[in-house]
């Protein structure tokens, strides 16, 4: 197992006067699957952004751990697996350049056999040289679960991860999800009851706003 674990202390964050969320004291760890939950608007992927490093809180500190070692914000990206609706593929390049693309521009060389590996697990190979241009929303959104998961993360983290996919989409997402949450940390940003059903634990954003 890949001994990753987070650290949420004190995180809190406001936009303006609006407080999103307060004080969350959290502790992740890798082997388990943990969900963020709340009703729209409650912060989930504003919390997801700040785990990933892409904005920061107001107050409070996120520490990433693998093993003993403190991951330095600089090189976060090589241990992140992150698939959200912000992430943007490129529409003029096949399914297998995207990937080819996306190897190289975090610094490793691209393992066909591995590319080839996962387009089959999500039913794609046999639409690799296809332009993304020509792909529906759910074939889109498995291939973002394909460029998440290619250079093998400690932190697998999935905002609305089963957005756009038919059913048999989402239970090959959900048997991948149970399959990587053995050996790493799992976090699913969700309303989604089937998403959320995955979870061991979940963080209640409704719990941490300011009442009073």
């Amino acid at each position: 197992m890949n001994k990753y674990s987070l650290t949420l202390k004190d995180v809190t964050k406001t936009f303006g006067r609006r407080l999103i969320f307060k004080d969350i004291n959290y502790q992740l760890n890798s082997g388990k699957i943990y969900g963020l939950a709340g009703k729209n608007g409650s912060g989930k992927s504003t919390l997801a952004k700040i785990i990933s490093g892409i904005i920061s809180p107001t107050k409070g500190s996120v520490i990433h751990h693998s093993g003993e070692k403190v991951i330095i914000e600089e090189e976060l990206h090589d241990y992140l697996g992150f698939v959200s609706p912000y992430l943007v593929l490129y529409d003029e390049f096949t399914a297998e350049e995207n990937l080819i693309h996306f190897s190289k521009i975090r610094g490793n060389k691209p393992d066909i056999d591995k590319i080839h590996f996962w387009l089959n697990e999500f039913n794609l190979l046999d639409r690799k040289h296809d332009i993304l241009k020509g792909y529906s929303s759910g074939m889109k959104q498995r291939m973002k679960f394909i460029f998440a998961l290619l250079h093998s993360p400690s932190l697998i983290l999935l905002d609305e991860p089963t957005s756009n996919l038919d059913q048999p989409g989402k239970q090959k997402v959900y048997e991948i999800i149970k399959r990587e949450s053995a050996d790493n940390l799992v976090i699913i940003a969700s309303n989604e009851e089937s998403d959320l059903e995955l979870c061991s634990e979940i963080i209640y954003l409704e719990n941490f706003k300011n009442h009073e």
